[in-house]
């Protein structure tokens, strides 16, 4: 009996918010009080299968990709079969970003971008469940071709070509496989970033940054931004508890103009930062390379991407020397399709990639891809540094990223990993699941207005 092939039926969307800005966890020096919040979408299908993707936002504009995904986007998957869009994955996924009309409120950016993430998310998650494999495994079971062709080449060729990416993509079987059970059995080091929240008192600081410690950690992030006094201090405080050779890292969320980043970070060149994240806008290219060049004398490099819309935007930051540390986001760009060709680019130039994480759902996917992207299924030399890390939310997810001794450890798992437990859903869908009801009965949620 011949089989029936796998067709998407429909999508189903939720608005998931978590009240994180209770606590004042992910506060920085731009973004205040965050609700992390996912803009979740799932693939419905002719069987039992489903495909789960997100895209990651920090609470109120979560229900504009909400709305977006179900209402916009759908017909272009809908009725299709799996089959015939990851055949040729790189192709539908231009015919998505540059379809005539919606391509005008982008195109490759904002809003647009984000939605378009969550739906080739669900759609990598699809497939690789219905091969049986974590994402990571079936990318590394892919041939070169076969990752060439997931990918688009338009706008970048310039500086990374099919031809050039298939010579990057192309490796001794046997040192892919070697590659494979490295990650399998030590995992790939990463960063913390929760012991060093803007909202943070300084004991709260010390205190967690000594658990950490504990725990196995030994590079740390703090946010910067507000206050040069302030940051002065707080710095001095990690300083004091971490000791002088580990790494530093420090992150202003776009807080500065670009001579005030120059000024602040030769301020706190004392404490020996390794980078300096988002130091001004996330869109400005040459001011990012400005500040780089400045603060190159005193050892402090210039990291950012986790803003960045698109694989264009990446290239010209890498071409500029606006990034030291590239930081590709899973749900800012448009999925896995486009962030092979970022990490190829920032391969060729030399730049490491220290993927962003630490959102919600966010560990889940770097810990899916990105970690083994750039080791085993795409088989060029470890450029890789860091990851970021923040177990936080986790909990709520039925397969949530494994993190022993300040390492990832790839998931074993079919799928993105990337699928919330049901009574994550019925608690946190917003305005009425049952958590958000209580906290505005009980006059504890802050950030409830959506018009």
């Amino acid at each position: 009996m011949e089989e029936v092939p796998l067709r998407i039926t429909g999508v189903q969307t939720h608005d998931l918010r978590f009240p994180t800005s209770l606590q004042l966890d992910g506060s920085d020096a731009v973004h205040t009080d965050p609700d992390y919040s996912a803009a979740l979408v799932i693939l419905e299908t002719n069987t039992a299968l489903q495909g789960h993707g997100t895209t990651f936002t920090i609470g109120r504009g979560n229900e504009i990709g909400y709305v977006r995904m179900r209402q916009a986007l759908q017909f272009l998957v809908v009725g299709k079969t799996l089959d015939s869009i990851v055949d040729n994955f790189g192709k539908f996924w231009d015919n998505m970003v540059n379809e005539s009309q919606l391509r005008w409120i982008g195109p490759q950016k904002g809003v647009s971008h984000l939605a378009t993430a969550a739906l080739v998310n669900a759609i990598w998650d699809l497939w690789a469940r219905r091969e049986g494999k974590p994402v990571w495994q079936l990318l590394c079971d892919m041939t070169p071709q076969q990752l060439v062709n997931v990918m688009d080449f338009r706008y970048i060729s310039d500086v990374l070509t099919k031809e050039e990416a298939l010579d990057m993509l192309t490796i001794d079987p046997d040192v892919q496989k070697e590659r494979e059970e490295t990650m399998l059995k030590d995992g790939y080091p990463a960063y913390t970033t929760a012991a060093g929240w803007l909202g943070y008192k300084d004991e709260k600081i010390r205190v967690l940054c000594r658990q950490y410690l504990d725990a196995g950690w030994d590079e740390f992030k703090i946010k910067v931004g507000q206050d040069l006094a302030d940051d002065r201090r707080r710095l001095q405080v990690v300083r004091e508890t971490i000791g002088p050779e580990r790494n530093l890292m420090v992150d202003a969320n776009q807080r500065w103009d670009v001579p005030e980043a120059i000024y602040w970070m030769k301020e706190l060149s004392e404490f020996r930062p390794l980078w300096i994240e988002e130091p001004t806008s996330p869109d400005d290219i040459l001011g990012h390379a400005q500040i780089a060049k400045a603060l190159a004398p005193y050892g402090i490099g210039v990291a950012t991407g986790e803003m960045c819309q698109n694989k264009v935007m990446f290239k010209q930051f890498l071409q500029a020397g606006g990034m030291q540390f590239c930081q590709v986001d899973s749900c800012r760009l448009g999925g896995i399709n486009e962030i092979l060709p970022v990490y190829l680019m920032a391969h060729k130039l030399n730049v490491p990639v220290c993927p962003h994480a630490g959102g919600i759902c966010l560990n889940e996917m770097v810990a899916s891809t990105s970690r083994c992207l750039i080791t085993s299924a795409c088989r060029v030399a470890r450029r890789n540094r860091r990851h970021r890390v923040r177990q936080h939310l986790s909990e709520h997810l039925e397969t949530p990223a494994v993190c022993r001794g300040a390492r990832y450890f790839p998931p074993q798992e079919p799928g993105y990993s990337c699928r919330f437990r049901p009574e994550a859903l019925s608690a946190f869908r917003f305005p009425d699941g049952t958590e958000w009801k209580r906290l505005i009965r009980a006059g504890l949620a802050r950030n409830t207005r959506t018009d």
